[in-house]
């Protein structure tokens, strides 16, 4: 699969964007998380493919699995920390 997504600094402060459209990566998975189906978010934005919202959820994915997390113990509560 071609890639679909790119990051310029100069495009939406440098998130990333669906190629060739000023569309956030994010803001597709968060239309999709919202209950959009994939085929009205393909019919309100007519520049993009399934190939690029699969991407946008691929992506996604990767962002989650390359997350670290880590534990310290403190004296009066236990905080979890999130670090990428």
């Amino acid at each position: 699969m071609e890639r679909t997504h790119i990051v310029d600094p100069k495009i939406l402060v440098g998130k990333p964007v669906i190629k060739g459209t000023r569309l956030a990566v994010e803001f597709i998975v968060e239309l999709l998380a919202q209950g959009w189906a994939e085929s009205e978010t393909l019919r309100n934005y007519p520049g993009i493919t399934r190939e690029d919202i699969s991407a946008c959820l691929m992506y996604a994915s990767n962002i989650l699995k390359s997350e670290k997390n880590y534990r310290l113990n403190c004296p009066r509560r236990n905080h979890a920390f999130t670090r990428q």
